[in-house]
């Protein structure tokens, strides 16, 4: 050995790159823009908030009325006299009409193109589905005053006559502009964006489950109980929370299809009520200062709303998520 090969214990070279950072200029630019673009998210939120909640102190403070509980909305009268309650019960009950429409129609055109319809049709059928979420609101507007509005008069009647008894679908006969005509107008404006997000986590469905399942002798329809829907829970529960949420703040397809009215009718065939979005896009323009004042109240509770449902879906997700299949 030579004198040149002993080495002192203690004195070894650091390795390369040793006490050096590792991480590459590129990945910490990007890791600072990723950041920074969240934390600017939560800003525009937190500021958006501010906004509408200063807004509303100003109208609020200055209603004669119960901003939850009137049937009015007179916020340019002197004194101003406006509520929420026509506003807050139209808006739940169309959307609620439109998720209980969309979501078993997405679900069934998701698995369609996802397990049974060939390559060569699931492909152009997957398209036109994707092509529809890109139509704009309006022109869903102008096809449910022009064309839906006065075919649904005869499917109302025989509603009536059906489960009129109920109360709750009961019809007079006037122009089929009633929340009901906005829930199915909203159902088929969500359909698009449901079945899109549907059909992409079905097909993220481990095959691996789906071969044991038919290696034990389960059926096409049995595969899909079993593996499919329970993989995909949370997710369709989440595109239907995308869906949900442009069916709450839909305003122009409403605002063209609703006969609006500050009035709760037991029948949602019955004409009148209204939304959040379309009182706003239909009184902003005469409003004055309190009148504007007024509106961005209605929109603080749409913003909070919104968040609520959103949250809600959230919690369900998390709580179902060990049950789902996703973390197999």
């Amino acid at each position: 050995m030579t004198v040149n090969d002993t080495k002192t214990p203690g004195t070894d070279p650091a390795p390369r790159g040793q006490g050096q950072s590792t991480t590459r200029l590129g990945d910490r630019v990007f890791s600072n823009l990723s950041k920074g673009s969240g934390i600017a998210l939560l800003v525009i939120m937190a500021a958006i908030a501010v906004f509408l909640a200063i807004r509303a102190v100003v109208a609020i403070r200055a209603n004669e009325g119960n901003f939850l509980t009137t049937f009015a909305w007179d916020a340019n009268g002197d004194p101003p006299h406006f509520g929420i309650a026509v506003l807050l019960f139209g808006t739940v009950v169309s959307s609620v009409i439109a998720m209980v429409i969309a979501v078993p129609v997405a679900v069934g055109i998701a698995l369609f193109l996802s397990h049974y319809a060939p390559r060569r049709l699931a492909t152009p059928i997957g398209y036109l589905v994707d092509l529809l979420a890109a139509v704009p609101s309006i022109i869903y507007g102008l096809w449910g005053a022009l064309y839906l509005v006065p075919r649904l008069t005869g499917t109302y009647d025989w509603l009536d006559d059906v489960l009129g008894w109920t109360g709750v679908f009961a019809y007079d006969g006037s122009p089929a502009r009633s929340l009901m005509t906005v829930g199915i107008l909203l159902a088929v404006m969500i359909l698009p964006i449901i079945t899109s997000v549907t059909r992409e986590v079905f097909q993220q469905t481990p095959k691996a489950h789906q071969e044991a399942a038919l290696a034990l002798g389960a059926t096409r329809w049995e595969v899909i109980r079993v593996t499919v829907l329970p993989f995909g829970r949370s997710g369709v529960i989440s595109a239907s929370m995308l869906g949900l949420g442009r069916a709450l703040g839909e305003t122009m397809a409403v605002a063209t299809v609703l006969s609006p009215s500050f009035l709760i009718n037991a029948s949602v065939l019955e004409s009148g009520g209204g939304t959040f979005a379309q009182n706003i896009a239909s009184q902003f323009k005469e409003a004055g200062s309190m009148g504007r004042d007024a509106l961005i109240a209605s929109g603080l509770v749409l913003f909070l709303l919104t968040l609520l449902v959103n949250g809600a879906a959230r919690l369900i997700i998390a709580r179902r998520k060990e049950y789902s299949g996703a973390n197999a």
